[in-house]
């Protein structure tokens, strides 16, 4: 019953947004700002045609792969360098340096270096992995004291250490750095897909602006956001899962499982 109540007042306001929404476009009548009944008609045409499987399979696709791999670098380069304050005194300048970069401003560079047709998934990778990395270096240093101690007392070997304390210690950062580097993955997936992209959700976004064809631009702006409201979703709730066994999770976990 609580999960009901909770559910409903999240989308209370959701639903009240796009009620005035369709009221305000209908009123105003303006071409470039269709009413969601229209946008609800284009995504219907193309979420259910075969333009899904030729565009946002492949995307989403990419995105995830994308995600998966600067999941694992990151966390697997920041357990590492977590633990070894020399290696991060050495890094850490290089390492702020390359984040600073809007990874937007590469897609030329990959473009060049890689191809036009293939430079996607490194945009991916190269924008995601700061997150997951940086946030994953943070959890490492912050090992309690108490297990460190107890780690020595039990003689554990090198991978016992890092995978039984330090990445259990070093999870509620990660999982924070995981949900950056999935945003990043979404809007990075769109970005390199803008350019030179044979299919994909942002190829088709080109397309429909080319074609003055608003609503279908809109339909796609729209699977955007479900595909982030998803995938952030899907997360939470992994994330919910991996961390039962602490006493805090965090506020978006949080409020997903008690239905506030």
């Amino acid at each position: 019953m609580n999960l009901l109540k909770g559910t409903a007042q999240r989308w209370v306001v959701f639903v009240v947004a796009v009620a005035l929404w369709e009221l305000v476009t209908r009123a105003a009548d303006d071409v470039f700002f269709p009413p969601p009944t229209t946008i609800a008609e284009a995504a219907g045409q193309i979420w259910f045609s075969p333009l899904f499987g030729e565009h946002v399979v492949p995307g989403v696709g990419r995105m995830l792969l994308g995600w998966a791999l600067s999941g694992v670098i990151g966390v697997a380069l920041g357990i590492l360098l977590g633990r070894s304050r020399t290696a991060m005194a050495y890094l850490g300048p290089t390492f702020n340096f390359m984040r600073s970069i809007p990874p937007p401003l590469l897609v030329p560079f990959f473009a060049a270096t890689i191809g036009v047709t293939s430079m996607q998934l490194p945009t991916i990778v190269f924008g995601a992995v700061w997150p997951v990395l940086l946030n994953t270096v943070d959890g490492a240093r912050a090992v309690d004291d108490t297990k460190v101690d107890t780690a020595r007392a039990f003689r554990l070997s090198g991978p016992q250490w890092l995978l039984g304390v330090v990445l259990p210690s070093a999870l509620p950062k990660v999982f924070a750095g995981l949900r950056l580097s999935l945003s990043i993955s979404l809007i990075l997936m769109v970005v390199s897909e803008l350019v030179g992209s044979i299919n994909g959700i942002g190829n088709q976004l080109v397309q429909a602006q080319r074609d003055y064809d608003l609503p279908t631009m809109w339909a796609w702006i729209v699977l955007l956001g479900v595909l982030g409201y998803l995938f952030n979703t899907l997360l939470l709730l992994a994330e919910l899962r991996a961390l039962a066994w602490q006493p805090r999770h965090s506020p978006e976990a949080q409020s997903l499982a008690t239905g506030g």
